[in-house]
């Protein structure tokens, strides 16, 4: 069975250019400075709502004379250039990228994931971690330069895999982690470790998580994850059902496989899948990801997809010899 999403993830469909060649023009800049966005969050990442619901950019002018020493600059369009800065308070209404996303367009929330993650980094990057010294912004917030030796520092992205594991058939493998409320189950995820491929890491993060081996990674899109600085790379793989599921790291509280039609059902229970769904939906024994998570568009995906006429994969691969290979037709 193979399945793809039929769309870019909501945070991975912005068509704004990043403006790499503007990053620290300041003529260029400062010319534009009428026409300008700014994007305001606060320390916790949130974002004042407009009344139509996405986010609420203020002007140019309304932020300063000019491009703020703190601001960074997220990309152009046309004549517009977009900015975002940190803010210690914002009024009333307020929202962020997990509860008021699925509510942006793709450019406002590429836009937002971008500001979130440049942001994020700024804030942590202000000594550098070769001599200790105070770091210095350059090109709108694009680069910190240790000024005591003039080293160069740029932001940090963490990559990590997220995977669907499914048996070939109608059932997919989610686990819960402890903190999760009761019943949300989502795909299983972890961070690449150095000298890992992006296929060993789904191989080992699933085993390590749910203590099964799996086979065949393919990959299926990306997005970034400003939670802090991830970009979630998503596969799906081949488990085993029968296979005894151990939770080998201590991550995962619970998983468990779910039939096709469960994760269908769970699907239209708004209580699980719309914020806005209320106390009166019907309770449903799954409880999926949000809709901006790359993990709900892979379930979806899944779920949308026809099974093939042979349901099954289970005793198609083992651990051999350290290694997973294949061992049976």
């Amino acid at each position: 069975m193979t399945f793809s999403l039929p769309e870019p993830p909501l945070f991975s469909r912005s068509t704004v250019d990043r403006g790499g060649e503007f990053r620290g023009n300041h003529g260029a800049a400062q010319q534009a400075w009428e026409e300008a966005k700014v994007l305001l969050l606060d320390g916790r990442g949130r974002f004042r709502v407009a009344t139509e619901g996405g986010l609420h950019w203020v002007s140019g002018p309304e932020a300063g004379d000019g491009p703020p020493p703190d601001a960074v600059l997220l990309g152009v369009d046309g004549e517009t250039f977009y900015w975002a800065r940190r803010v210690d308070e914002l009024d009333e209404p307020l929202g962020d990228a997990r509860s008021a996303g699925h509510h942006l367009s793709g450019d406002d929330a590429g836009l937002l994931v971008t500001a979130l993650g440049m942001l994020n980094w700024n804030d942590n990057a202000g000594f550098s971690p070769t001599t200790g010294e105070p770091t210095a912004v350059e090109k709108f917030g694009w680069v910190r330069r240790d000024r005591s030796c003039g080293r160069e520092e740029f932001p940090r992205t963490d990559p990590a895999i997220i995977t669907v594991v499914h048996d070939g058939g109608d059932h997919i493998l989610l686990g819960r982690q402890a903190m999760w409320p009761e019943r949300w189950y989502s795909t299983l995820a972890g961070f690449v470790e150095p000298g890992e491929s992006l296929e060993q890491c789904v191989i080992r993060e699933v085993y390590e998580e749910v203590g099964i081996t799996v086979a065949d990674p393919q990959y299926l899109g990306s997005q970034p994850w400003p939670f802090p600085r991830s970009l979630m790379l998503g596969f799906a793989a081949l488990g085993d059902p029968e296979e005894p599921l151990r939770f080998l790291d201590g991550e995962i509280a619970d998983a468990q496989w779910f039939t096709r039609d469960q994760v269908r059902d769970a699907l239209v229970a708004k209580e699980w899948t719309d914020p806005e769904g209320g106390d009166d939906a019907p309770a449903a024994p799954l409880r999926l990801p949000g809709s901006v998570s790359i993990a709900r568009a892979m379930i979806e995906a899944w779920a949308a997809a026809p099974p093939p006429a042979n349901r099954r994969v289970g005793g198609d691969f083992r651990r051999v010899g350290g290694e997973f290979r294949r061992v049976g037709g």
